[in-house]
């Protein structure tokens, strides 16, 4: 609704009055503080001001320039700064870290170790929290647009596990990249293009860090050449080189570097020398 505050949100609100601690905003109901060390350099009374409202320790309603990783109804990958007895306080860019209940943790949350988690107004209290219980605010598979094999998409890498790492994708789904598939360094918390390998039954995904099929490869050859001949034609590189090495150069995975070499060569591209690829 118009003209209504939104907690948890960016809000433009109207600028009141000044005072010696800060800015009073028109938040409809109620002024709001905006407290004098988040104050800009420039405003003008009855001017605009975009700002992010939330409640402070006091459980008072108050505004902020600083922007939170996260707003409501988005998640995010935060870390764990304090353990209270009512449950774990996250570090999310204000003054007031960030409340996951007891009742919304998978497992027991530690210090310094960062969650995926989803960041909601509790309708109870009115007051922003996080869960750790992932799976219940994803959204309804027919709510969403319908992913296809092969598909380019974005995940947030936030779970090791025996398989490999579990990641977000799109916001909407959960996705695994397999440890054989993963030929660099992935950080958890940092998004990433990925594609989609396979569909499960589950509606979970299977993902890969290089685009699948036939298409893949030759895109791959193509690499090859473009750096032979920024390399004058030469390149150290060989079937025995560190699969690092490889993709550090090419950013390539051995397996693909492989089979783009072996078409390059049966299509007399390049010839082999001694830990060398020679371009023809």
């Amino acid at each position: 609704m118009e003209n209504e505050l939104k907690i948890g949100e960016y809000n433009r609100l109207r600028i009141i009055k000044e005072v010696p601690f800060g800015l009073y905003l028109d938040g409809y109901e109620d002024e709001i503080l905006l407290p004098l060390q988040y104050v800009p350099e420039t405003y003008e009374i009855d001017g605009y001001i975009d700002v992010f409202i939330y409640r402070d320790s006091e459980d008072r309603i108050i505004a902020t320039t600083l922007k939170p990783l996260a707003t409501i109804n988005q998640f995010a990958f935060l870390e764990v700064k304090q353990v209270s007895p009512i449950g774990v306080f996250l570090e999310w860019g204000l003054m007031k870290d960030l409340l996951v209940p007891f009742s919304q943790q998978l497992e027991k949350m530690s210090v310094g170790k960062s969650y995926l988690v989803y960041v909601y107004l509790d309708p109870q209290t009115d007051r922003i929290v996080a869960s750790a219980r992932i799976d219940k605010f994803l959204p309804n598979p027919k709510d969403i647009e319908e992913f296809t094999i092969g598909q380019k998409v974005q995940a947030l890498p936030f779970e090791y596990t025996n398989l490999g790492i579990k990641c977000l994708v799109n916001n909407c789904k959960i996705g695994q990249l397999f440890k054989n598939e993963i030929f660099t360094n992935v950080k958890l918390g940092e998004v990433i293009d990925v594609y989609i390998y396979n569909i499960r039954e589950d509606d979970k995904l299977d993902l890969r860090l290089e685009a699948i099929g036939l298409e893949r490869i030759d895109s791959q050859k193509d690499k090859l050449l473009s750096l032979l001949d920024e390399q004058n034609g030469i390149l150290y590189l060989h079937d025995k080189s560190p699969a690092e090495e490889i993709y550090e150069q090419l950013g390539m995975s051995k397996k693909d570097f492989k089979k783009a070499v072996g078409g390059l060569y049966k299509s007399k591209r390049i010839k082999l020398g001694e830990g060398c690829i020679i371009k023809l």
